[in-house]
């Protein structure tokens, strides 16, 4: 029988504001990195920064509703101008956070 993949819970947020300004310089650098630099990015980021924040104010400390959340409220976003998506964000999302924490993204630990 397969083991689940256990949650990744972050730490309680005590300045949620300053997080996402933390992880939209981080996304936004990531966005630039991945393809090329254009203007939508910094929307990008700054609409998942958004999102993040209010989720972390709402008390939310679990990386999967994290994700579930970016996703759900991206598909709002109009990626008509990007080579990215909901899901790619929410990924990448993921990733910096779990960079920052120091847990192999392959893995889980």
């Amino acid at each position: 029988m397969a083991e689940l993949i256990p949650s990744i819970t972050l730490p309680s947020a005590q300045n949620p504001q300053q997080e996402a300004e933390w992880l939209r310089i981080n996304l936004q650098r990531w966005l630039d990195r991945e393809f090329i630099p254009e203007a939508v990015n910094q929307q990008i980021a700054h609409r998942a920064a958004q999102i993040y924040a209010r989720q972390r104010m709402e008390g939310e400390n679990d990386l999967g509703s994290l994700v579930i959340a970016i996703v759900t409220e991206m598909q709002a976003f109009d990626f008509s101008q990007s080579f990215y998506s909901e899901f790619a964000i929410a990924n990448a999302v993921s990733d910096i956070l779990l960079d920052s924490l120091g847990i192999d993204r392959c893995c889980g630990q």
